[in-house]
């Protein structure tokens, strides 16, 4: 099974001020001079890159999602150890036939082929059920943990003066310098602020 590795968390954030619709009955205003026509300027604020990949770090990026990731594979190590004691069968019965293949009797050889042929498509068929029943359990153990890091990436944004946030993990960049990378910043503020000591839900 596939190690949980992508979680999609990028981010643009935005702050619009909205100015009241000025009464009718307001005077005609003065035509502007072709100079002053010009868009609106610039709203003051920062932009700022963050690494989304770097928070799955074991040492170094958020735990919650390190200690979701460790439960997860904790819940599902007995199917993977079924799994691996099924493939040392399989490959123990494949050593088995050709060892034998020239000094069995027919019967006997054959009976072992078809066993292997059952044995293969039962370990193929626990193995489709164990993946697909880790991948739906990933989802439901990842989901909430991403939605409280979206959120707090906006928070974080908001406080810090920050107008948009690109996740330089989705987004291709040409050149961004180290002074507007936050990714270490965000990963401490957010780790000191939720511990990965919360009890996660057992599987229904």
């Amino acid at each position: 099974m596939k190690i949980y590795r992508n979680i999609a968390l990028g981010a643009v954030l935005a702050t619009l001020v909205v100015l009241p619709v000025a009464a009718q009955t307001r005077p005609a205003a003065t035509p502007a001079s072709p100079a002053a026509q010009t868009t609106n300027p610039v709203p003051e604020g920062k932009i700022a890159l963050i690494f989304s990949d770097l928070f799955q770090d074991p040492k170094l990026g958020i735990a919650k999602i390190t200690s979701t990731m460790t439960a997860l594979n904790r819940e599902f190590q007995p199917r993977q150890t079924d799994l691996n004691s099924m493939a040392q069968r399989i490959q123990a019965l494949q050593d088995e036939i050709t060892k034998g293949q020239g000094t069995l009797p027919p019967k006997d050889l054959q009976a072992k082929v078809d066993q292997l042929d059952q044995m293969k498509k039962d370990y193929q068929r626990k193995g489709e059920d164990a993946q697909s029943a880790y991948t739906k359990r990933k989802q439901v153990m990842f989901e909430p943990v991403q939605q409280d890091i979206s959120n707090a990436l906006a928070a974080y944004a908001k406080s810090h003066g920050i107008a948009v946030l690109i996740d330089g993990s989705a987004v291709p960049l040409a050149y961004a310098a180290d002074v507007i990378d936050v990714t270490r910043a965000f990963i401490i503020d957010y780790n000191s602020k939720n511990p990965a000591t919360a009890e996660l839900r057992p599987p229904q």
